[in-house]
């Protein structure tokens, strides 16, 4: 049952056991997981719960932590770090290190040059063998996947110009520019995807 002074996202409500299951597959072994973009802290205490191995560490801007700090605080688990003040433009990002990164549903809010610099950093700091695994709908050769992301894509741009769903190989530029190898392109429900990458 949620509390009413948190926030609450539906689609991570949604979405979390699909997304489990590819953690589960590709993170066995990894110790320290950054969250970029930790939103509202549902994704955050559900993975830190059913992967006792990882240490789960948040961050998002500073507006977004007193709901995540929240959520931690309701979750009770000794392996959820407290949200870092992580701006991805910035150099400094406030972790030596990480054995993968995940995000889920933030490509498409930010700005262009904000996932590039995203996809950058998680180059950065990712050691070799280190996992980066993003979640959300993306298009394919400039092509909306479904009738439903075309829509989603539009209310995005209504909403502001810099935000939309993303073209996957400008992604995957950026990606190779960093050091990281695609492993897999997972189809997720409701026309979403994550792309597993390996620095």
């Amino acid at each position: 049952m949620m509390s009413a002074e948190l926030p609450w996202s539906q689609a991570c409500e949604n979405n979390k056991r699909p997304i489990l299951e590819v953690l589960q597959r590709y993170l066995p072994e990894s110790a320290t997981m950054l969250e970029i973009g930790s939103g509202t802290g549902q994704h955050a205490s559900f993975f830190a719960a059913e992967m006792p191995h990882l240490i789960w560490q948040t961050s998002d801007l500073a507006a977004n932590h007193p709901g995540i700090r929240g959520r931690i605080a309701m979750a009770g688990l000794a392996n959820i770090r407290p949200p870092l003040d992580l701006d991805v433009g910035d150099a400094d990002w406030g972790l030596a290190t990480a054995d993968a990164v995940f995000s889920a549903n933030t490509a498409h809010i930010m700005g262009w040059p904000a996932v590039c610099a995203m996809i950058a950093g998680v180059g950065r700091l990712l050691p070799p063998g280190g996992r980066f695994l993003l979640y959300g709908p993306f298009n394919y050769g400039g092509r909306h996947t479904s009738e439903s992301n075309a829509r989603f894509d539009l209310s995005l741009r209504m909403s502001n110009p810099v935000m939309g769903i993303r073209d996957f190989e400008q992604i995957a530029g950026e990606a190779a520019a960093a050091g990281l190898e695609l492993e897999e392109d997972c189809e997720m429900p409701a026309n979403n995807r994550v792309l597993v990458w390996q620095r």
